[in-house]
């Protein structure tokens, strides 16, 4: 659901200008290239440089291969083979090594490494993209062995029941395309799977947990378009495919309100070392012809994004991707991440697969949202409100909905889903520490030795738009069991919370209510467990943490005395500023730092406020994301009252405007399942 408000006026904010086709094919040359120069000598493993992946070199080894192939898959097509025989000839070369059993660079095979399942996607779906240039000119022989490398696919039920369902339904088309193995019952079992796992407005969420993130796009949404044109999958869609496009195109309308007015996707959920991955839907969606997004402004955001990047040197000056954001940081990647990972980042390079003559390289370029207007809206699904402000160019969200974990669970928070607020400027805090405490942009109750509470799995109340008289404001909220985590050691991490020895403290409703930078936002203890002192409690919420090379600078941070006024606490880093105020309630302006914490630089800087704990009333506290030389922000006010079993909420906002919410009761939401 879409509320935009009035435009502003123009944005100072430089937009980049759209590259050519010729630039998308010297930066995907570029990557190739570089690529290229650490194959094995069969040229069946790419293994880049950089520490060993969890996994081990051999599958490093394949990744390096398989992923890059997917962007050799697009050159040779959007060429339509012409002037890339030496490109395929590598390819088709590592296919042949990659295959024969005797091979020291052989690849990984399916049945000794699951992650071989994930890489033979790719080969399969390139495989199939290439055909007359490369599956049909290797030899009887190997391409006997290649339906023999895959073949282990058909009736394994091993598969996680996430977007890996579509690993096992591109493969298994491609083997029926060639003569090989398949099975119509699995690719039946995966399609409704996939339809499982359909929820509103085109949004699908990555398993049966509540998980949102750029997979739905860069993978649930790219490669039902994708297989859709592979051979003899019409044979098998049963008709679905325009229920798919359809998806992808309500889907694309929230996608393109979620890019940074700097070409930033938001900086949330897992797998952010695949960076520009997140161009991929846009692309998908010019390959399908959807009705509501122009072609012109796919391109634009799929270019904004890559041109994010690229604006940051990535890759390096050695054409290499790291694994990180704007710079190598090892530990945005999960821990079984090796050097061959960061490459599904070429997804979003999947454009240069479409020949100069198709009309999205001529279609007008249109603005992004954010580059039009300021946005308001809310994507129900992941129990998101998103708040876009054209001024500064940034997408910031409010999220009660999305924490990777499951209905009831009681886990640790995932910093990269179970923070109230992700945007396109920040990141959260993920080093070790962030696992185990939350700090920014969360709601915790801290004892006395320091310890915070996580909030997974909290159950959402409310996600909406409100418009009327009064003025805009988005409204989520959520109430949560908020416990205590000691965490048990775990060999790897895939993004859930960490799990472990479980302490409950209490259950704590939250309300953010957003309008333009700023979040609004309500929180009350509702309860304590039997034996849990409030008076040993404090009741902490995070701010938006700001991170940068440079030093960073704070002010303010002092408490409220006795008759004083709100005091911001505020942190200034990377032409941004982050401040934090209470508006109702007694509470302490602070400002913690924290070293090596984010992708984004190697200093951070987390405005807070503190309260004591008072079960039953109500604290609220502003917060603001915006650029550093924006107008500083008035005090804002607050009143909260009851409108029969409902809470009214009346808030004068920094800009004058005032607005009445109610806010939705938790009693009768909490605990039910969404």
């Amino acid at each position: 659901m879409t509320v935009p408000i009035p435009q502003q006026p123009p944005s100072p904010i430089a937009t980049r200008a759209d590259w050519t086709r010729d630039h998308w094919l010297a930066y995907a040359d570029r990557l190739l290239d570089a690529a290229r120069e650490h194959a094995s000598a069969g040229h069946a493993r790419i293994t880049f440089p950089g520490a060993e992946g969890g996994y081990g070199r051999a599958v490093d080894g394949l990744e390096g291969f398989a992923r890059t192939f997917l962007l050799a898959g697009f050159r040779i097509t959007g060429a339509r083979g012409e002037g890339t025989d030496e490109l395929a000839d590598f390819y088709r070369r590592g296919i042949v090594t990659g295959v024969d059993p005797d091979a020291d660079d052989r690849w990984v095979r399916l049945d000794e490494h699951a992650q071989a399942k994930v890489e033979a996607a790719s080969l399969a779906l390139v495989l199939d993209m290439t055909r007359p240039w490369i599956w049909d000119r290797l030899d009887a022989l190997t391409q006997q062995r290649v339906i023999d490398y895959l073949a282990p696919v058909v009736g394994d039920a091993t598969y996680p029941k996430t977007n890996w369902l579509w690993f096992r339904v591109v493969v298994q088309t491609f083997l029926r395309s060639v003569g090989g193995p398949w099975s119509a019952q699995d690719i039946a079992d995966d399609l409704a799977l996939h339809e499982d796992l359909v929820r509103e407005d085109g949004w699908i969420s990555d398993g049966f947990e509540r998980s949102y993130d750029h997979y739905v796009g860069w993978a649930l949404h790219t490669y039902p378009v994708l297989w859709a044109r592979m051979h003899g999958a019409d044979e098998l869609a049963g008709g679905r495919t325009a229920a798919d496009v359809a998806r992808l195109d309500r889907y694309l309308e929230d996608a393109v309100a979620l890019v940074g007015a700097d070409g930033s996707p938001l900086v949330q959920g897992r797998s952010l070392i695949y960076r520009f991955a997140a161009a991929a839907p846009f692309w998908v969606g010019a390959m399908a012809d959807v009705p509501s997004v122009p072609l012109g402004q796919l391109r634009r955001a799929a270019n904004a994004i890559v041109g994010h990047f690229d604006d940051h040197a990535v890759p390096a000056a050695d054409g290499i991707l790291t694994m990180g954001w704007h710079h190598e940081w090892r530990e945005l990647a999960q821990s079984y991440s090796g050097p061959g990972s960061p490459y599904w980042a070429v997804k979003g390079l999947l454009g240069i697969a479409l020949p100069a003559d198709h009309p999205v390289w001529t279609a007008p370029a249109e603005p992004l949202p954010i580059e039009t207007g300021d946005d308001l809206r809310a994507v129900r699904a992941a129990g998101w409100v998103v708040s876009g402000t054209r001024a500064d160019g940034i997408v910031r969200i409010a999220n009660h909905g999305t924490d990777h974990a499951a209905a009831g669970s009681l886990v640790g928070d995932s910093p990269l889903y179970a923070r109230i607020g992700y945007s396109t400027a920040t990141s959260p805090l993920a080093d070790a520490r962030a696992w185990e405490e939350p700090l920014e942009q969360s709601v915790a109750l801290v004892d006395g030795a320091g310890r915070a509470t996580h909030r997974a799995a909290m159950e959402l109340l409310d996600v909406r738009v409100q418009d009327d008289a009064g003025g805009r404001v988005a409204v989520a909220g959520s109430v949560s069991r908020a416990h205590w985590v000691t965490p048990r050691p775990s060999a790897h991490r895939h993004g859930s919370g960490l799990e472990g020895d479980v302490e409950l403290a209490g259950v704590v409703t939250v309300h953010s209510l957003l309008r333009g930078p700023w979040e609004l936002r309500l929180v009350r203890v509702d309860a304590l467990e039997p034996g849990v002192d409030p008076g040993s409690l404090r009741l902490r919420v995070g701010g938006w943490a700001l991170a940068s090379g440079d030093a960073i600078t704070a002010s303010g941070g002092e408490g409220l005395g006795a008759g004083a006024a709100p005091l911001a606490a505020t942190a200034f880093a990377g032409g941004l500023r982050s401040g934090i105020r209470p508006v109702l309630g007694h509470g302490v302006a602070t400002v913690e730092t924290r070293h090596d914490a984010s992708p984004l630089g190697p200093e951070a800087a987390v405005p807070l406020v503190t309260y004591p704990v008072a079960v039953g009333d109500w604290t609220a506290t502003l917060l603001e994301l915006t650029a550093a030389d924006a107008e500083p922000a008035a005090d804002a006010a607050v009143a909260v009252g009851a409108d029969g079993d409902q809470t009214t909420v009346t808030v004068t906002w920094p800009d004058g405007t005032a607005t009445t919410s109610r806010l939705v009761n938790p009693g009768d939401a909490f605990g039910a399942n969404r």
